[in-house]
């Protein structure tokens, strides 16, 4: 619900919260895991500007209390408690802690006295992963990609017939997903050419990036026992930029019959930075409205209230600059700007689809939305959109040009979220250098 946390008028005795840039005002206060520089030790933070509440700290100082003290002892290194505690617990944390940042209360004063003791720079700060991921399932939620990448290998049946019935996902691979800065080795794997009968094991030449957000799950459910397509949105906790890397050539060769494997399973990355679902309240959106001869969903995938607001309004943007524009001190270039609205599925049927079968989903899980494009060239989230499978290619500032990724190629996500009335919130970036494969 949208209440006084949300107020466009707050202000922080922190600073850098002020900025009409920040992506992390005091209306925002995403949550995530950071530790200092040489030490081994997560703790749970928030971000707020340029720096972090530390949440440990916050509770050693006596500056939460009550239900928002216990939520802050039992996050530590990890937000799987707090997600398990559901939406009342992350609201109740969150009123505090909008007290404890603003200018214009007790609870900010004293924190404001204490700050030396409070605040991280986040600079100072390594971040990692914010939750013990269990598990990883990556969806196909994008008619628009789903679409293009159609096109490209049945050009008259883009769509295959399941496509407007059933949210499309594959089981991935948690233990490959990595926070927001880590380097990504290009993989190596079978690849098949048409010229030639037999595969070659060789690095990938068709190294590609996925615009995606990322879904965290809070409470979960029984083995056995679905969640409800009415319940499935309390079931999210929050969201976070998504990098589902993809090398294409791997891909293509292994997919039949049973889908991705190895060719998406070298590295997922993600921002360290949860945006809650309280945070995202005055952003959400109808879902994407159907055209007339599309069939309407299932009973199990229908609801009017998630027909009216089960979309989140999420501008999207993906930057690369080459290992050549940094060392020429060239800015990244954007390469493509969408919005999460333009998704066929919500992020709501995702959960209830998934434990339909009474599949059990667990706090920390993760969901991917899949790619996240929209219908013009400009929308589309990866490079195999984008160059059309490599017949297109892009030009850089730099004069380079590409198809897919090189080496030394840094591709930075980044999210945000704007509505007259309300102040802007982000989500960080989600950046990740390509390193040459491992010989």
């Amino acid at each position: 619900m949208i209440d006084h946390t949300h107020d466009p008028g707050l202000t922080s005795w922190i600073d850098s919260a002020n900025d009409p840039a920040t992506d992390f005002p005091p209306q925002n206060l995403p949550l995530g895991v950071f530790r200092h520089a040489g030490s081994s030790e997560g703790r749970s933070g928030v971000a707020i500007g340029t720096m972090i509440v530390d949440l440990m700290e916050a509770r050693r100082l006596e500056l939460l209390d009550g239900e928002a003290a216990r939520i802050a002892a039992a996050c530590g290194d990890a937000l799987n408690v707090l997600m398990s505690l559901g939406p009342g617990a992350s609201s109740a944390l969150r009123r505090q802690l909008s007290e404890l940042v603003r200018a214009d209360t007790e609870r900010g004063n004293r924190a404001a006295a204490v700050a030396d003791h409070l605040l991280v720079a986040q600079r100072d700060a390594v971040m990692q992963l914010p939750a013990h991921i269990g598990d990883y399932t990556d969806f196909y939620a994008s008619i628009d990609h789903a679409t293009n990448v159609g096109s490209m290998m049945r050009p008259d049946n883009p769509l295959l017939p399941n496509y407007k019935w059933v949210p499309i996902g594959y089981h991935g691979r948690a233990s490959s997903i990595v926070p927001s800065g880590t380097p990504v080795r290009r993989p190596r794997g079978q690849i098949h050419s048409e010229q030639v009968n037999a595969p070659s094991f060789s690095p990938s030449q068709r190294l590609d990036y996925e615009l995606e957000i990322g879904l965290f799950v809070g409470q979960g459910n029984s083995l056995g026992t679905p969640i409800g397509i009415h319940d499935a949105g309390s079931h999210i906790f929050g969201l976070c930029l998504l990098n589902d890397w993809s090398a294409r050539d791997i891909q293509v060769w292994e997919y039949q019959p049973l889908g991705p494997f190895l060719s998406k399973s070298s590295a997922t990355s993600v921002s360290p930075w949860i945006v809650t679902c309280e945070a995202l309240a005055p952003f959400r959106a109808p879902a994407r409205e159907r055209p007339g001869d599309d069939p309407q969903p299932l009973p199990y995938l229908d609801d009017p209230k998630d027909r009216e607001q089960g979309a989140f309004d999420i501008t999207l943007e993906v930057y690369l600059q080459s290992r050549d524009m940094r060392a020429r001190g060239m800015a990244p270039q954007r390469l493509s700007q969408s919005r999460f609205t333009t998704m066929y599925w919500t992020a709501a049927q995702l959960i209830a689809h998934h434990t339909s079968n009474g599949c059990n989903l667990r706090p920390g899980d993760l969901l991917g939305s899949g790619t996240v494009s929209g219908a013009s060239r400009e929308a589309r989230g990866c490079l195999l959109e984008l160059t059309w499978r490599g017949s297109e290619p892009v030009t850089l500032a730099s004069g380079e040009t590409r198809r897919f990724l090189e080496d030394g190629d840094v591709v930075t996500l980044r999210g945000f979220c704007e509505r007259p009335g309300y102040r802007r919130i982000g989500f960080g970036e989600c950046t990740g250098e390509i390193l040459t494969a491992d010989n």
